[in-house]
């Protein structure tokens, strides 16, 4: 074979077939795609990126007002409403916004897939990306509420920050993989993904507390099991709003079952993505 073939084959192992290196040679279109993705979604709006910021503050004090006001949902530990649900809804938005995304992806890139070779793993991790953007804008809201109220999270909340953000980072991309896989040949998905998601948000700890369900203990351990966001977001909330140590039985749940959602989304989607530019 000469050196100036390149040979492109599938490997026998689904694992081994995950070429690091090949990604990384294909940095440079991953960074391509993130960019175009984060212009397109500001692209021609008066506001531009200020919509990070707003939808997030103005769904804050809608709920605020309809699930405290009205409902008198509590809180832990006595934590004002506004800075208690934002916390949550940070983390949610994260998580929704990188699924609705990753699900669409391969579609809405069918003639990059249909066209051309390059690693497709690299579409839904573009979404998983991009949405951190997001996420870091919206969290200067959450650094003002916290000056608001006087709270300064402790060194050890501070510190965990970067395994919560990963730990949702292997929730989101996991379930996204699943998602865009079966969008590809089932287009109910784009149907039914937006009621899932909604459906999903009052099953998660976004407007009440985990502690809420402490009298449902079935119900609170398939949500923590079988929901991994459940557990980031209320570690999130003990470690950036109070002194009290975290639940590292309930962050070990989320943290396993993320890896095991990101493992099986990685294995369906290799599995899929050989039929990708057939039927996308």
């Amino acid at each position: 074979m000469s050196e100036l073939e390149y040979v492109i084959a599938p490997r026998n192992s689904w694992l081994i077939s995950i070429d690091w290196r090949e990604l990384k040679r294909y940095r440079d279109l991953f960074v391509v795609l993130a960019r175009r993705d984060i212009a397109v979604r500001y692209k021609q709006t008066i506001l531009g990126v200020l919509w990070a910021v707003l939808q997030p503050f103005v769904t804050m004090v809608v709920f605020t007002f309809v699930f405290h006001v009205i409902g008198q949902v509590p809180t832990d530990y006595n934590t004002p409403y506004p800075i208690f649900l934002y916390v949550g809804l940070l983390f949610w938005r994260y998580y929704s916004e990188t699924l609705s995304n990753a699900a669409s992806s391969v579609v809405s890139n069918a003639a990059l897939v249909q066209k051309i070779y390059f690693p497709r793993l690299i579409i839904p991790a573009t979404a998983a990306t991009t949405a951190l953007v997001d996420f870091a804008i919206g969290a200067v809201i959450l650094i003002g509420l916290m000056a608001y109220y006087g709270y300064c999270p402790s060194l050890l909340g501070v510190l965990i920050l970067p395994l919560l953000i990963a730990c949702a980072v292997l929730c989101a991309l996991g379930t996204g993989l699943f998602a865009a896989s079966l969008n590809v040949k089932y287009r109910d998905v784009r149907h039914a993904l937006p009621f899932f998601i909604s459906t999903l948000m009052f099953v998660t700890p976004v407007v009440y507390s985990a502690q809420a369900l402490d009298k449902h203990p079935v119900a609170k351990s398939l949500m923590l099991w079988l929901n991994p966001i459940s557990g980031v977001i209320s570690s999130a909330r003990t470690a950036l709003l109070t002194h009290r140590s975290v639940d590292w039985g309930v962050l070990s749940i989320s943290l396993l079952m993320s890896v095991v959602l990101c493992v099986g989304g990685l294995y369906y989607f290799r599995s899929a993505e050989r039929q990708f530019a057939d039927i996308v």
